[in-house]
């Protein structure tokens, strides 16, 4: 069996793998047993790279994570992890709390790295960076070694993550959605790709096949073009969503058989998908407050959409068995 290949992050010196599974998908498989045994497949496939987030399925997704990495002997060694942290603006002491409870969750003493969840609105990097906020507590849980590495995400504007750059904060890693609809709508490969390399910040593409899959069901590319597409770029890693073994089994042998896209290749998907990308339809994520985390909506005193799963969630708290304290605020 092929290899999946090991990529630099940012320039460490450390090596992750170039497919990342996602931690939010994780948590929809069937059970806990099929979680488990996506994460011991994953590994033994040659996925280093593990993503995760402290609100994902209100605490399953670590829950289940931290499970599967502490019952298969082993294996918290043999990944890199990661989970988000959801701010949004708060204060440093709201982060700290939140980063031990996904130790908790997670079972692990340390993260590979932490990274602020899911800026979108034009003031996240002033709250970011101002005292008190979310920056102090990046830097002082790598101060006292609870996390190797640290950055942020997003998949909603190009121009916030290049203001998050501005702040001036030394970030180790940009998480954001690269496939090729996104190549020519909003375009985060196109602004910010190319100034992660130019610093040295790791980059971390995730939504290679737009979130659902849209684009696949409806036959306008396949899972290989989309995976082969993302992978092709100058990245880290792809990190994409795996609920069920067979995704995971098509996922490693594209991965395993990776061969990246010529130039050309590359510039003919990109027409390819150009029309259908020109309005967003198949980046919602990017036009819609469907995908806008919940948390950050709140934080900032905006509405929810309540037909969002997450907010469903919210609303059967006995069911809950992942999340330790209620909607936070500072």
């Amino acid at each position: 069996m092929s290899s999946i290949p090991l990529r630099s992050f940012g320039t460490s010196g450390v090596k992750i793998s170039a497919l990342g599974l996602g931690g939010h998908h994780l948590g929809d498989a069937q059970d806990e047993k099929t979680a488990i045994q996506i994460i011991r497949e994953a590994v033994d496939g040659g996925v280093t790279f593990f993503d995760n987030c402290w609100e994902y399925n209100r605490g399953k997704s670590e829950n289940w994570m931290g499970k599967g990495l502490k019952e298969l002997k082993g294996l918290r060694d043999k990944v890199f992890l990661m989970t988000k942290v959801c701010t949004h603006g708060r204060d440093a002491a709201l982060a700290m709390r939140m980063l031990e409870e996904s130790l908790r969750r997670l079972q692990t003493d340390h993260l590979d790295l932490w990274q602020v969840h899911g800026v979108g609105f034009d003031n996240d990097p002033e709250l970011f960076i101002r005292p008190g906020g979310a920056a102090e507590a990046l830097t002082k849980a790598k101060q006292q070694g609870k996390v190797r590495f640290v950055g942020f995400t997003g998949h909603k504007a190009p121009e916030i993550h290049l203001k998050m750059l501005g702040t001036g904060f030394p970030f180790d890693s940009v998480q954001m959605p690269l496939n090729a609809f996104d190549a020519s709508f909003h375009s985060f490969e196109t602004q910010v790709l190319p100034e992660l390399n130019k610093r040295g910040i790791a980059p971390l593409g995730m939504k290679p096949l737009n979130g659902k899959g849209e684009p696949l069901k409806k036959g306008l590319l396949t899972p290989k073009q989309a995976l082969r597409y993302a992978m092709s770029l100058p990245v880290a890693t792809t990190i994409t969503g795996m609920d069920k073994l067979e995704v995971l089994h098509q996922n490693l042998k594209i991965a395993q058989d990776f061969e990246p896209m010529s130039p050309q290749e590359m510039d003919a998907l990109r027409e390819q998908c150009r029309d259908h990308a020109a309005d967003g339809r198949f980046e919602h994520y990017k036009v819609s407050l469907q995908f806008d985390n919940p948390e950050a909506r709140w934080a900032h005193g905006f509405p929810v959409d309540e037909e969002q799963k997450e907010i469903k969630e919210m609303l059967r708290e006995t069911d809950n068995t992942g999340r330790a304290f209620p909607v936070l605020k500072s």
